[in-house]
């Protein structure tokens, strides 16, 4: 192969690298100030249940949202994650959720967003994620996912406290 065979060869294999690495991407950039509209949105809405505003909390919510607990059994949609929040927020006091740290990411068309963070709570760090859409001007929550995280070396402690509790439910679920 002479030497400019070659270097077509090399420039169109380099051109197929830099295009899929491109296509690859799935993040639509953020040019139209969608980024802050989600931190002030996300931080609006932990400020919401921090001081106990129940309307306030749940307007950030899509009218089909799922919110999933801590505990393997707590897979509610908004309604029922209502009815389970209300007493909390009627007794003035709800949960005190502060972003550590959050990571954004657009779908190609910047109409669907999803997220993770560290938040400092009462349960030490906890792990949150979700996945949010635009409704007109408003980005809402869709889904949202809270984790505890528990560090590697206090894994086989933690599963041996839990243990009996959720073999119990693992047979429960199971039944089905």
């Amino acid at each position: 192969m002479n030497n400019a065979l070659k270097m077509v060869v090399m420039f169109f294999r380099l051109l197929f690298v830099v295009v899929a690495f491109m296509s690859c991407k799935g993040e639509a950039e953020d040019t139209s100030g969608n980024r802050k509209q989600i931190v002030t949105m996300l931080d609006s809405w932990n400020k919401a249940a921090a001081e106990a505003d129940f309307n306030a909390y749940f307007k950030y919510f899509t009218e089909d949202a799922v919110f999933i607990g801590t505990d393997a059994t707590e897979n509610w949609n908004k309604k029922r994650f209502m009815i389970w929040a209300k007493p909390f927020f009627d007794r003035g006091k709800a949960w005190n959720f502060t972003s550590l740290d959050r990571n954004i990411y657009f779908n190609t068309s910047g109409k669907m967003a999803w997220f993770d963070e560290l938040l400092s709570t009462q349960m030490k760090i906890c792990r949150g994620s979700g996945v949010i859409v635009k409704e007109g001007s408003d980005w809402k929550i869709q889904q949202y996912v809270l984790s505890m995280t528990i560090p590697n070396e206090l894994s086989d402690s933690v599963v041996k406290i839990k243990g009996a509790v959720e073999d119990a439910l693992i047979e429960k679920i199971s039944e089905k």
